[in-house]
């Protein structure tokens, strides 16, 4: 049987002191804090909610006896490095999770091109130069770990989410192949796919419907990418979610998959003018 302490300290080790995660205030960015805290990192969190994000910190701190501490920032910023540095050049970031991101279920054509341009933004910059940036850093003293936030929506089509499916998917691709560029350093990359999952963001958007889709724990959903980080370069959460997606990607046809995903965002959100 593997001790819990055991595996608290071989995380340490390899992705410690501290962990950064962006979008941190609620929903899977706070369960991310809070893990990553439970497995012995000190955490920085980063959002746009400084009440929340104080009172995260706090209860990282009582709980789990590690420092913590938070950065309120608007990610769509394009000077976000300008603001974090600062705060992170004294701290040795030895893992980095990028979860922040924001969607919005509709046409595409129903969004401005300014919404566009912010969402896009937001849901692919971060990644891209906090991968670059920390993963300097962390090649130089071979360990650390980068997580990229991609969703089960980046494998195929995705309609009435187009462009959120576009950007998980370049999170994605940059993930998968920073994996292989990085592993040869000590360097762990991982995307990471949740799928449904429940947290304040997915009941606000529609509660009643859950039953059409599989809608996981927060705490089980991140448990398995912390769990996953350093073995694969990707993953999807969940067994059920997993096999839904190897048969829409290996079974059918890219044609049928993408109906297939219309059609449940039409039961869950629809009907679409």
């Amino acid at each position: 049987m593997v001790n819990k302490l055991d595996m608290s300290n071989s995380f340490n080790e390899k992705y410690g002191p501290w962990a950064l995660i962006t979008g941190a205030s609620k929903g899977l960015g706070a369960e991310f804090a809070r893990q990553c805290a439970q497995r012995g990192l000190n955490t920085l969190l980063i959002a746009t909610s400084e009440d929340l994000l104080r009172g995260n910190v706090e209860q990282i701190k009582q709980t789990y006896n590690v420092d913590a501490d938070y950065i309120v920032l608007d990610l769509s910023r394009e000077d976000i490095l300008d603001v974090i540095r600062p705060v992170t050049d004294n701290m040795e970031i030895g893992l980095v999770i990028s979860n922040a991101g924001i969607s919005t279920v509709h046409p595409f054509l129903s969004s401005s091109k300014k919404q566009l341009l912010t969402h896009l933004h937001i849901n692919t910059r971060p990644s891209m130069l906090l991968a670059h940036h920390f993963g300097r850093k962390m090649i130089k003293v071979k360990r650390g770990g980068i997580m990229l936030l991609s969703s089960a929506s980046a494998n195929t089509g995705a309609p009435y989410v187009a462009n959120y499916a576009g950007a998980k998917a370049y999170n994605l691709i940059l993930a998968e192949s920073l994996w292989y560029e990085f592993k040869k350093f000590g360097v762990d990359v991982l995307g990471f796919m949740p799928g449904s999952t429940k947290t304040p963001g997915w009941d606000l958007n529609n509660p009643a419907k859950s039953k059409l889709v599989n809608v996981m724990g927060a705490e089980e959903t991140i448990t398995e990418a912390l769990d996953a980080l350093g073995k694969q370069p990707s993953l999807i959460a969940g067994k059920r979610n997993r096999l839904v997606y190897f048969i829409m990607q290996r079974i059918l046809s890219r044609k049928i998959a993408i109906k297939m995903v219309a059609n449940t965002m039409e039961k869950l959100f629809g009907p679409f003018g």
